[in-house]
């Protein structure tokens, strides 16, 4: 196998571990959100993020910072994760569940889009014809949760932010990948995400730092916490941006919706959600366009 197709299927299985942990993120988060306000909870995962890096001191030591993309750095990790996150969530809680689904299924087509007007990256026909496929099995399994909440102009916007910074960081990681490593970007990502929702947070509670820690006590919300920190944040990411990095945008955008299908066949599995026939025939086109696209990409 040669090195460029060795590297192609490496940066595959990122990609799908990374959309994997994300998909079981939702059960997570879910849990966490009953003992924390989101923000509260955003701030302890990002900050058990950051600190978990850096109990690996050789590794942040061996990077080659420079100081003069530290100021670009911080604009990655302010599209990502904090404009990215402060979108969804005032998304979600402005809009109903159908255009929630809807907007942030659209990320895979916009991103690659995006791609091929910023980076010249354009995608095959089979590669846009397959990404919406899959986006139609995401927007299929949102239709069948039902409508919940109401949509308004705040809720529109949001989400459309979102999706955008999504889009952004995509297209802003590719274009560091030729200098900054993936660990490094990761690492910065993680300090500014701290940084941010810690202020956040402690806005939240008034400045009391009793109200901030009060969650950690709870064991079910710790646990929650240590998994979206390591495996959603500092693994997700790392991988996210390795894959970013040796996948053309089309290839690696349309994994996101596998977090879909994980995220549904957990619940259902786990929680004992609902889970239909037609549920599977979803799940199998979102999995067929996200198959459908890598092969396209080796007959371009």
């Amino acid at each position: 196998m040669r090195s460029e197709n060795r590297t192609a299927w490496k940066a595959t299985l990122a990609a799908i571990a990374c959309h994997i942990s994300w998909g079981f993120s939702f059960l997570a988060s879910r849990t966490a959100l009953d003992s924390a306000h989101v923000f509260v909870l955003l701030s302890h995962r990002f900050l058990l993020s950051f600190l978990l890096m850096n109990c690996v001191p050789r590794l942040v030591k061996a990077q080659q910072w420079n100081p003069k993309r530290l100021p670009i750095l911080i604009v990655l990790g302010l599209v990502q994760p904090v404009f990215y996150f402060l979108g969804e969530q005032i998304g979600l809680l402005h809009s109903n569940t159908i255009f929630s689904g809807v907007m942030i299924a659209m990320i895979p087509v916009v991103t690659t889009l995006a791609a091929s007007v910023f980076l010249r990256e354009r995608p095959t026909a089979g590669q846009l014809f397959f990404s919406v496929l899959s986006v139609c099995g995401v927007i299929g399994i949102g239709m069948q949760s039902g409508s919940s909440g109401k949509l308004d102009a705040i809720g529109a916007a949001a989400l459309l932010f979102a999706v955008s910074s999504a889009a952004a960081y995509t297209l802003l990681s590719r274009r560091l990948s030729g200098e900054i490593a993936p660990f490094a970007r990761t690492y910065v990502m993680m300090g500014v995400g701290a940084a941010a929702f810690t202020v956040l947070a402690l806005l939240h509670c008034g400045g009391d730092p009793a109200a901030y820690v009060r969650p950690l006590g709870e064991p079910s919300y710790l646990v929650s916490v240590l998994f979206l920190a390591l495996f959603c944040s500092v693994l997700g990411f790392f991988f996210s941006g390795y894959a970013i990095s040796n996948l053309s945008i089309a290839r690696e955008t349309v994994f996101s919706n596998l977090t879909t299908v994980v995220s549904v066949i957990a619940g259902a599995a786990i929680l004992h959600e609902p889970f239909t026939w037609l549920s599977a025939v979803f799940c199998v086109l979102i999995l067929l366009g996200i198959y459908g696209v890598q092969r396209a990409a080796g007959k371009a």
